[in-house]
C-alpha cells in the first residue's frame, strides 16, 4: 500500500508511522527505469522508502523548460507502487515555498563550473529544495543518480558542511542497451536526434584509461554532431585532474534538448 500525501501535515503523519531506517528518493517526476533503480536501492537498505515528486521552479532559469518539463503523475505513482514505496510526497509550489525564499543555499565555487557556468542559479535552487526536503522527510539516507554527477557532489558537500547527519548514496547511471543514459528529457528527441545523442556515451567510452590529453582528444572526436556545451576531465570531487581515478563529464544540445552524461576514467 503506497500512501500519497500532498501537504506537510500529511507527510509528517506518514513519517510518524515509520520505524527504523528511512530512505528518500527525490524526483521531479517523469519517472523512468533510472528512478526505479534508485527506489530499489533505497528499498534494499531501509525499513521504509519515501519518494518525493516536485518540479522545483527555483532550479530553472528564465530561458529554460519549466513549463515544458514533463508531468506524468499517474504513471509515476504506478511505478512507485510497483517498487514498494511506502509514501509519496507530491506537494505544490505553495506547499514547498509558502513565500518566495530570500535565504537560499550557496553552492560555493563548485556550483560555478560545468553546469553551473551554463545555468546560473541552478545549483542554488537545487540545493535549497534538497535541504528543505531532507528536513521535511527526516530521512536517514537519500539516494541520487550518478548521471547528475555535479548535483550529487554538491549535495554531499552541503550535507557535510552543514552537519546535516544524512547519508547520501550515489547510484550508478542506468542506460539503454545502446548506451544512452536514461533521462526524462530523452522523450523530446526525434529519432534522428536520438541517434546523434549516442555520441555522448560513445565519447565517454572512447578512452577509459590514458593520459588526460588522450582521454579528452578521444572523447572530443566523438562529439562532432552535437552542440557541445562542455567536455571536462576532473578528479572525482570535481577539482583539478591529477593521475588515478577521474571523472569525464559532457553536456551538449541535441536539437533543442540539453543532455548531460559522465563516466569514471583512469588518468595515467
Amino acid at each position: 500500500m503506497t500512501l500519497v500525501v500532498a501537504d506537510r501535515a500529511g507527510l509528517a503523519a506518514a513519517r510518524a508511522t515509520f520505524t527504523g531506517r528511512v530512505g528518500v528518493v527525490m524526483t521531479m517526476g517523469a519517472l523512468h527505469p533510472g528512478h526505479a533503480s534508485l527506489l530499489r536501492a533505497a528499498r534494499s537498505a531501509n525499513d521504509h522508502v519515501l519518494a518525493t515528486i516536485f518540479v522545483n521552479p527555483l532550479q530553472f532559469g528564465p530561458a529554460e523548460d519549466l513549463d515544458r518539463y514533463p508531468r506524468t503523475l499517474d504513471a509515476d505513482l504506478d511505478l512507485c507502487r510497483a517498487e514498494g514505496v511506502d509514501a509519496v510526497f507530491t506537494p505544490t509550489v505553495d506547499v514547498i515555498y509558502p513565500v518566495t525564499p530570500s535565504v537560499r543555499i550557496d553552492p560555493g565555487p563548485t556550483g560555478d563550473i560545468l553546469d553551473g557556468a551554463s545555468r546560473p542559479g541552478h545549483f542554488s535552487g537545487m540545493l535549497t529544495v534538497v535541504h528543505k526536503l531532507l528536513r521535511l522527510t527526516a530521512a536517514d539516507r537519500a539516494y541520487f543518480g550518478e548521471k547528475d554527477y555535479q548535483q550529487l557532489a554538491l549535495i554531499r558537500q552541503m550535507v557535510r558542511d552543514l552537519d546535516m547527519g544524512v547519508e547520501i548514496v550515489g547510484v550508478p547511471t542506468v542506460r539503454e542497451p545502446d548506451g544512452l543514459a536514461l533521462s526524462s528529457r530523452n522523450r523530446f528527441l526525434s529519432p534522428a536526434e536520438r541517434d546523434r545523442a549516442l555520441s555522448l556515451s560513445r565519447a565517454l567510452r572512447a578512452c577509459p584509461s590514458g593520459t588526460a590529453e588522450e582521454i579528452l582528444a578521444a572523447a572530443g572526436n566523438e562529439l562532432k554532431d552535437v552542440d557541445l556545451d562542455y567536455l571536462a576531465l576532473t578528479d572525482p570531487l570535481l577539482g583539478p585532474v591529477g593521475t588515478g581515478p577521474a571523472r569525464l563529464l559532457v553536456a551538449a544540445r541535441v536539437g533543442t534538448t540539453r543532455l548531460i552524461d559522465n563516466a569514471p576514467v583512469e588518468v595515467q
